[in-house]
């Protein structure tokens, strides 16, 4: 499975990883969209709440870091959309969040939750950096935040369902990530 989805991965042609096809997000559509057309924002989205429900033994936990993801994403973007702030790092910081969250998933590692939350924080402000620079207006901004955390909901509940085996898809799916985090890294995508 892990060979089958490494090479699926390596058969997208690099737009699909670059939000092609945007000239500014408009509207609440535009921004309930983008998310899911950047494979980098969306598989990072996901993991984010997979890896919450498999480290933490409830839903009210589980939904943490995700809930830290997408307020410091909502940051990220207020920060590039209003301040004109486009730090250098963003991307680099993209790529990282993949190979950090795909190493997680993999070892089903639950980290101190002070940690944990920093670093998904840090994670998700470059995400949301990447995105506002992209947004036109609020509505694209309140767009763009529902699609977040619809796609933390979907990460949480296939990690809920799926956790009793576990042992079986994390390596998996952590590789897959770590090795898209380190094509993007690479430049290679």
């Amino acid at each position: 499975m892990t060979r089958i989805a490494a090479l699926l991965l390596l058969t997208f042609a690099p737009s699909v990883f670059a939000h092609a096809g945007h000239n500014g997000l408009h509207d609440a559509l535009d921004g309930l969209l983008h998310p899911l057309t950047g494979a980098d924002h969306l598989a990072a989205m996901l993991a984010v709440g997979l890896w919450g429900a498999l480290t933490e033994p409830r839903w009210p936990q589980a939904a943490r870091a995700p809930l830290v993801f997408a307020a410091a994403l909502l940051a990220g973007a207020l920060s590039a959309m209003f301040g004109g702030w486009h730090p250098p790092g963003v991307e680099p910081g993209i790529a990282l969040s993949l190979l950090a969250l795909g190493l997680l998933i993999a070892r089903r590692t639950a980290l101190p939750q002070g940690l944990g939350l920093v670093l998904v924080a840090l994670f998700a402000w470059a995400h949301g950096a990447a995105h506002g620079q992209e947004l036109v207006s609020v509505s694209a901004l309140l767009g763009m935040v529902l699609a977040t955390a619809l796609l933390h909901g979907a990460g949480i509940g296939f990690g809920l369902l799926l956790r009793p085996t576990a042992l079986r898809w994390s390596e998996g799916i952590g590789a897959v990530l770590m090795t898209f985090g380190a094509l993007r890294l690479s430049g290679v995508l």
